[in-house]
């Protein structure tokens, strides 16, 4: 198993886990190219119920993580070069240059959150970066950490058929991707734009770039792509 991208997640939920990750491109991907284990954070609960969180201190609704339960089960995957994320709703928002640092790198390990959150002495202590995956809340991180993983394994090298399929897509240079079209030439009368099908390499180029520049202008003008042009 040495050399391979390394994910590890923390969970209450690890039945969750490998779920989509046993299809497509990184189910075939999967102990080849990169490896996942789960971590059952109940397994480092307390007492006779395992128990793993706690009322939130200065009143308030829910229950939060606590830091002792979740430390010790960090402790347990040892000291690595993996960075350590908190699938939280409060973090830094993921983007496409992040996921690519992170496939980059020796792989992961990724703490779902739960309930109201994590004790914040434990974030701080054991070094976890807060990440989001959108400006809305979720049950818990385990679908968040899936969508890392997504994004994080498909620019693994080898995962997709092509390594350059990855690196003309929605976000890489600030753009988002141009419209695609394919056969039939014509659909319900509506035709391929003729440049696609002329023939002319540089033309159908500035073309793409012309309508990512326009796509991202309208609909994510926030976009460095977009503001610099």
């Amino acid at each position: 198993m040495s050399g391979l991208w390394r994910a590890s997640v923390i969970t209450l939920y690890p039945d969750m886990f490998p779920g989509p990750f046993t299809q497509a491109l990184a189910g075939r991907a999967l102990g080849e190219i990169w490896s996942l284990e789960t971590v059952r954070l109940r397994d480092f609960g307390l007492g006779k119920h395992k128990t793993v969180d706690d009322t939130p201190s200065g009143g308030g609704v829910g229950m939060v993580l606590r830091a002792d339960v979740v430390a010790a089960c960090l402790d347990s995957l040892g000291v690595d070069d993996r960075p350590r994320l908190l699938m939280s709703p409060r973090g830094k928002p993921l983007n496409q240059a992040r996921v690519r640092a992170l496939s980059s790198g020796p792989g992961v390990i990724l703490l779902c959150g739960r309930f109201e959150g994590v004790d914040q002495r434990v974030i701080d202590g054991r070094n976890l970066e807060e990440v989001s995956i959108g400006d809305y809340v979720l049950s818990g991180g385990e679908i968040a950490a899936m969508a890392v993983l997504d994004a994080c394994v498909r620019l693994l090298p080898g995962v997709m058929g092509k390594d350059a399929s990855g690196e003309n897509e929605s976000f890489e240079g600030g753009l988002l991707e141009h419209p695609h079209y394919t056969r039939p030439q014509s659909f319900e009368g509506v035709e391929i734009p003729a440049v696609l099908t002329s023939g002319d390499h540089a033309k159908v180029e500035a073309w793409r770039r012309s309508e990512s520049l326009a796509v991202t202008k309208q609909r994510r003008p926030d976009l460095s792509g977009a503001k610099d042009r």
